[in-house]
């Protein structure tokens, strides 16, 4: 036999000191691929290629061993009897392979392996068939072709628009229990070498399933990039009831990281187990849980394929020219109280447009329900919750915009655009330093003439003490807020009407400053005219923030 063939047929990177290693994981009843993970191999290739060849590579890594202690003594035997035979003979009759690696490697050749080579052959054969003990067969049969297509299927189906996606993988919390088992298996092996090793630098199961799974999605998705980083992300669940019971004993061992809340079905999460094995002592662990981890009788179950992309931010102004429009949903003890409502004519279309699952609006502040809201309007952000479509051209956006403003003479946006998360930031900053400019009409108790309030023209930088309002204490906290108007001018209509405008720091109370709201505002309207005021229309006449960028008609 020529000796290339006691080689593997692809070179798996693995050096002397792994094969103790190999042999304690395979006879452990760890596959393949988890094989490779302990021995800490980092290349991706030796991931894909089928479990199958992978083993045999294994199988005869740790084989060679046996195979030159076996050699070594045959070529010694051969070199004594070489002495009393001649060369002519020698040259003739090559030397026979050494019955060891013949019984090994040739067993048709030579009728049976002895009976104690023959059953640790179907030991191990027993033992790397089945499920494997770490990862309970993830990274065998659940990560090939079938897989790939289900994710496939999943992700057509589902009719998103993307150009890369990112695999994420969740595994049962059990596994990292095994891993342990598993790594302290082999860990003394590794004292006995003197190998410095770490049990971070074993690769992860979720990272070596997506090596694996990368291609075949790839595939099966026409060339869609599959990266480590995207907007679009498909995720994959396994579930593994049999062995869920694994992490029971870290409760009682280390009760601190298992703590239960409201939202978790279960306190054995990952990242609670992670923690409770990072604490627990070899010893306590392993007077615990058995070392290598017990064969499973059956493999994960993959959940439902779920899907997820980003959320996509859209922002613009918008005017309101209706007084009897709440700003949002208006619902008091269970019931609507307006039938439609700003943020509802806004994002109704925009839904349809991105096909996404939900919203958050925002607004750079807030009208009440009878306040309409004119000038250049009002900016606004939506974050668009899992569209199913995340680009529109500006051509698009332009053909959106007008789908809303026809659908209602209620409202009417503008500067409709894609902006960043990072850009929604601006909409909120300096949020007590930005000024809004008002329009109020007021009524006075007492017949007033146009001198009477001229001088309401030359007031400038007033300071306003504003306890919060009895209109808004049901969800705002009890304080004093110091506000300032900046200018005033007034417009006389009659006796008892005039316009009021205003200029102010945002957050003013402007109801209340023309009423008192009962003396919680000071000074108040009422005090300067020294009659009673009331307000009976505002408008908002422009917020100034510099943000969205204004587009062009």
């Amino acid at each position: 036999m020529s000796l290339h063939l006691l080689q593997p047929a692809v070179m798996l990177p693995l050096k002397e000191k792994d094969k103790p290693i190999v042999q304690k994981l395979l006879s452990a009843g760890c596959c393949a691929r988890c094989v490779l993970r302990f021995c800490c191999v980092s290349v991706q290739a030796a991931y894909r290629q089928p479990q199958q060849d992978t083993l045999k590579e294994l199988q005869a890594f740790i084989s060679n061993t046996e195979n030159t202690k076996s050699q070594d003594a045959a070529a010694a035997a051969e070199s004594t009897e070489g002495n009393n035979k001649s060369q002519d003979a020698a040259v003739s009759e090559p030397p026979e392979d050494p019955p060891s690696k013949r019984a090994k490697l040739e067993p048709s050749a030579t009728g049976a392996l002895s009976e104690e080579d023959t059953a640790a052959v179907v030991k191990l054969k027993d033992e790397v068939s089945g499920v494997c003990v770490v990862c309970l067969g993830i990274l065998q049969e659940l990560c090939g072709t079938p897989q790939a297509v289900k994710i496939a299927e999943a992700v057509t189906a589902e009719k998103y628009e993307f150009d890369s996606l990112v695999l994420s993988v969740s595994l049962p919390a059990q596994l990292c229990v095994r891993e342990h088992s598993c790594w302290l298996h082999v860990k003394k092996e590794l004292r006995e070498k003197s190998v410095a090793a770490d049990k971070d630098d074993v690769i992860q199961v979720k990272e070596a399933f997506k090596w694996i799974m990368q291609g075949p999605v790839t595939k099966e998705l026409g060339g869609v990039a599959v990266v480590t980083r995207s907007l679009f992300e498909v995720g994959i669940e396994f579930t593994h009831p049999e062995t869920d019971a694994d992490c029971h004993f870290l409760a009682s061992t280390c009760p601190d990281c298992f703590k239960p809340t409201k939202n978790k079905q279960s306190v054995f999460t990952r990242m609670a187990v992670v923690k409770a094995l990072e604490k627990i002592t070899d010893a306590k662990f392993l007077k615990h849980y058995p070392c290598p981890p017990a064969q499973p009788t059956s493999s994960c179950i993959p959940q439902d394929v779920q899907c997820l992309h980003v959320s996509v931010f859209v922002a613009g102004r918008y005017n309101k020219f209706c007084r009897s429009l709440p700003q949002t949903p208006w619902v008091i003890d269970g019931e609507r109280r307006m039938e439609s409502s700003v943020e509802e004519l806004i994002a109704a279309p925009i839904l349809t447009s991105f096909r996404a699952n939900g919203f958050n609006f925002s607004s750079s502040g807030r009208e009440d329900v009878d306040v309409r809201t004119l000038g250049n309007g009002r900016p606004f952000a939506m974050e668009l919750l899992n569209p199913h479509r995340s680009r529109l051209s500006k051509v698009e956006m332009k053909q959106l915009q007008e789908t809303i403003n026809k659908s209602s003479d209620k409202i009417r946006v503008r500067d409709l655009q894609i902006v960043t998360r990072e850009a929604m930031s601006r909409m909120k900053e300096g949020e007590e330093e930005k000024t809004k400019s008002y329009t109020a009409l007021i009524w006075t108790q007492k017949p007033i003439q146009r001198e009477d309030i001229t001088f309401i023209d030359d007031i400038k930088e007033l300071t306003l003490d504003q306890k919060t309002p009895l209109r808004v204490l049901h969800r705002r906290a009890l304080a004093v807020r110091q506000r300032v108007i900046h200018s005033m001018n007034t417009r006389f209509l009659d006796s008892h009407h005039f316009y009021l405008g205003l200029k102010t720091q945002a957050g003013t109370y402007i109801k209340e400053f023309v009423h008192g709201d009962f003396g919680r505002t000071k000074p108040n309207l009422c005090q300067l005219l020294k009659t009673d005021t009331d307000i009976l229309e505002l408008d908002v006449e422009s917020v100034d923030v510099d943000w969205p960028p204004s587009i062009p008609e």
